[in-house]
């Protein structure tokens, strides 16, 4: 394949030094091609640690920071604090936005709706998630996650890949890295996108979020989109027959394993891997978003809008046939949570595209017995300041960002139903027991999965790269079952 007379110095030099690793590194990922050729489940073992609890994960994540102030961490004591300043003591000289820190006060502001304890641990739901309020018996609510991030971006970044800097591997593909598929007619790793009614637009939601990063590329997330195309360029072209495409592959898989065997080059192989997925995606891509089947009662189960592709609603309701199929991770992401105006419009907007769905999903995977090995988490990036942005008297007014404390919830798969961990203080602005950081949740995820997060590691840049990163982080033990 590489004519000798034409091979400079350089290139000979290089291969011959790193001829054996190159040949070792094929062998490996070839037998490992070759598993999946035949249908078999690739699970390195090299990082199972603990029993799994948890086949899949189904990430809810809210993009924008959902007021934890407002829907899980009400306080009795913000009655009698509404409309005081919020005290030196408490804020302890923390930097807010550019949005805020220019305001002469901080006043703070009571919940805008009202709320009620819930579940068998009594905790604090608002009345504007009526849904959730029902299925506070199957979820555990942490109340003290926490971030060092400020602003979207890197706090978005730090949620999904671990770190606030970019080109890091996302959750989903290190766990397709770590666990394999357990469907080869799927990918591991899929994700949806929706606009919610809270604030549109919002902030932007980037592909690295479900990338590889430093991880092979056939471990990057695959976007299932709403519309007659749900995965892009996955048809064939006008005139090419499925048996034709069938012969074009095989003739393509030749030439391109003829490389790997020279190189070693795992892109290559991830190249063979995609064309060879995407065509079985042209047989399993439509019977999942055929929804012909899925009866009347289901459908009122979600609410309206899971009849309208691409809406929050219709998404969870694929995240569930996503996870009957044994996609490992499901990702859905949602915008509109960034309420820094306007609160009291865009909020109880908001809250009705997602309640309603987020619960449904719950009590759909109960019924069908998949919660007990399915992970579900709800949450986003960080939470809003218990001070207003504006002039709280005004219907204009917000709430800035807060990542020093914030709620998220979990249910299914070892998690303990019906819980809440950690407190806050009378501001919902610090935690005053049990702190979580999104490090933590991390770890506690692999865990579930039967992974040591410890051990889930990749070569880059001269480090074992982790998700949880180098500095610690443990698992969220007191609301494991």
């Amino acid at each position: 394949m590489f004519d000798s007379l034409t091979l400079n110095r350089r290139a000979f030099l290089g291969r011959s030094a790193n001829g054996l690793g190159h040949a070792a590194l094929s062998s490996l990922i070839m037998s490992s091609m070759a598993k999946a050729a035949r249908g078999e489940t690739v699970e390195p073992d090299a990082f199972r640690r603990f029993a799994p609890k948890a086949k899949r994960v189904i990430f809810l994540f809210q993009s924008g920071g959902p007021s934890h102030v407002d829907l899980f961490d009400g306080k009795p004591a913000l009655d009698k604090l509404h409309g005081t300043g919020l005290p030196d003591s408490v804020r302890g000289g923390q930097r807010v936005t550019g949005m805020t820190s220019g305001q002469a006060s901080f006043p703070v502001v009571k919940p805008i709706a009202p709320g009620k304890p819930c579940g068998p641990a009594g905790v604090w739901i608002s009345d504007l998630l009526p849904w959730t309020q029902k299925i506070a018996g199957e979820i555990c609510v942490i109340r003290s996650m926490h971030t060092e991030a400020i602003n979207h971006d890197p706090g978005i970044t730090l949620a999904n890949t671990g770190s606030m800097q970019l080109g890091n591997a996302s959750m989903g593909a290190w766990v397709s890295y770590g666990l394999g598929s357990d469907n080869q007619n799927m990918p591991a790793f899929m994700v949806l996108l929706s606009q919610g009614t809270g604030k549109n637009p919002d902030q932007p939601i980037f592909s690295r979020l479900w990338g590889s990063g430093f991880l092979p590329s056939r471990h990057q997330g695959v976007l299932l989109q709403a519309g007659k195309d749900p995965v892009l360029y996955l048809d064939n072209p006008a005139g090419v027959t499925r048996p034709q495409r069938r012969e074009l592959l095989d003739d393509l898989a030749t030439l391109n394993g003829s490389f790997a065997d020279a190189t070693g080059d795992p892109e290559t192989v991830a190249r063979i891997h995609a064309y060879e997925m995407a065509f079985r995606m042209q047989a399993s891509v439509p019977e999942l978003t055929d929804l012909s089947n899925e009866s009347a009662e289901t459908f009122d189960l979600y609410g309206p809008e899971s009849r309208k592709p691409g809406t929050y609603a219709a998404n969870c309701l694929l995240a569930r046939r996503l996870a009957e199929r044994g996609v490992r991770f499901i990702q859905l992401f949602h915008r509109g949570w960034d309420q820094h105006i306007a609160i009291t419009k865009q909020l109880p907007n908001q809250c009705r595209d997602t309640d309603q769905p987020s619960a449904a999903l719950i009590m759909d995977l109960k019924r069908r017995g998949l919660l007990e090995d399915t992970l579900v988490i709800w949450g986003g990036e960080f939470g809003r300041t218990v001070f207003s942005q504006g002039d709280p008297k005004s219907a204009s007014a917000g709430r800035d960002h807060h990542g020093r404390c914030f709620s998220i919830w979990l249910a299914g798969a070892g998690i303990k139903p019906g819980h809440v961990h950690g407190e806050t203080d009378d501001f919902c602005w610090n935690i005053t027991k049990d702190p979580a950081h999104l490090r933590d949740l991390h770890a506690t995820i692999l865990q579930q999965m039967g992974i040591d997060h410890n051990r889930l590691v990749y070569p880059y840049r001269g480090l074992d790269q982790k998700l949880t990163g180098v500095e610690p982080a443990k698992v969220i033990a007191p609301i494991l079952a």
